[in-house]
């Protein structure tokens, strides 16, 4: 049985990795399980100084799953690059830097600094409010998507995968853009801006009013889009968005995931990942399937 999956030139044992943001670099989950039976470890955001994230309280509960607005809080690329690549390439995994900025010079200059470290690719988070743009999110502007994904393309020695946001009219479009400025792979969906006001306070639940909203409820705009981009580009995609389980997992790959990311499950049951991982492998068993390439956009067969 084959469950092994390609990007690029890269091969990853299997198609499960981690949403950023939602598993640190892993160093809280390796007490609960062995980061080797994952694909990938996808790291949190990395910018290029330590970013203090947004005021509290950020994190609410919703129907489905939970609104967060963290702010892309990180100790920076110095610590990154002294404590979590050490502690990553202790496994037999690959590593996905997701990398974020406030401008394209800083994710640039966070793509430079990587060039050279033992990492395998990169995921470049475009839904970062662009500062010299008025705030409107890098990811909102196929302009600006296609500009951003070149210049990082200019400078990195890792494959590039271009993380999408949701956030937009056309996820086509945006997706082609950065298949234009020369992406490697695609990652979607991030989180879906959402808002949850406390009625008993008569008040914003986050104090930053709104966040993103993940988990169970998105999966089915999650998969819808995936679905999209795959009959629209010809690049490999990561997907993710409420997956909890194989079954989850699997609509993805069948909608045209070449893998798949398990985010806010993690903070339900911190093996998720791995438990998604062992899934699939049992579904191939049962239903007599020896590749998992054959899966995947099989929808589009029928």
């Amino acid at each position: 049985m084959n469950t092994s999956v390609k990007i690029g030139n890269i091969e990853f044992k299997n198609p499960v990795t981690t949403a950023s943001g939602t598993f640190g670099s892993g160093m809280e989950y390796a007490g609960f399980m062995d980061l080797s039976r994952l694909g990938a470890v996808t790291t949190k955001g990395v910018a290029s100084v330590p970013w203090p994230g947004n005021p509290t309280p950020r994190i609410a509960e919703t129907y489905g799953g939970m609104l967060n607005a963290i702010g892309l809080q990180n100790p920076g690329i110095d610590v990154f690059i002294r404590r979590d690549i050490p502690f990553l390439r202790q496994y037999d995994t690959r590593i996905i830097v997701n990398v974020v900025g406030k401008t394209i010079e800083d994710y640039c200059e966070v793509v430079e600094r990587l060039a050279d470290c033992d990492v395998d690719l990169l995921e470049i988070n475009i839904s970062c409010p662009n500062v010299k743009e008025g705030g409107i999110a890098f990811g909102q502007n196929a302009g600006r998507v296609e500009e951003i994904t070149a210049e990082i393309k200019k400078r990195a020695k890792q494959p590039v995968i271009m993380k999408l946001s949701p956030n937009v009219t056309d996820i086509t479009e945006m997706a082609k853009a950065a298949e234009a400025g020369g992406a490697d792979a695609l990652s979607l969906i991030n989180t879906l801006t959402g808002m949850k006001i406390d009625v008993h306070r008569r008040t914003f639940a986050l104090a930053n009013k709104t966040g993103g909203l993940s988990g169970p409820a998105i999966k089915p705009v999650a998969v819808r889009m995936v679905y999209q981009t795959a009959n629209a580009v010809k690049l490999p995609i990561i997907g993710m968005g409420g997956i909890r389980n194989a079954e989850d997992a699997l609509e993805f790959i069948m909608a045209g995931a070449t893998m798949v990311a398990v985010g806010t499950a993690n903070f339900m049951c911190p093996t998720a990942a791995c438990g998604v991982a062992e899934g699939i492998r049992q579904y191939m068993t049962a239903y007599g399937i020896e590749d998992i390439n054959t899966l995947i956009g099989c929808v589009n067969d029928r």
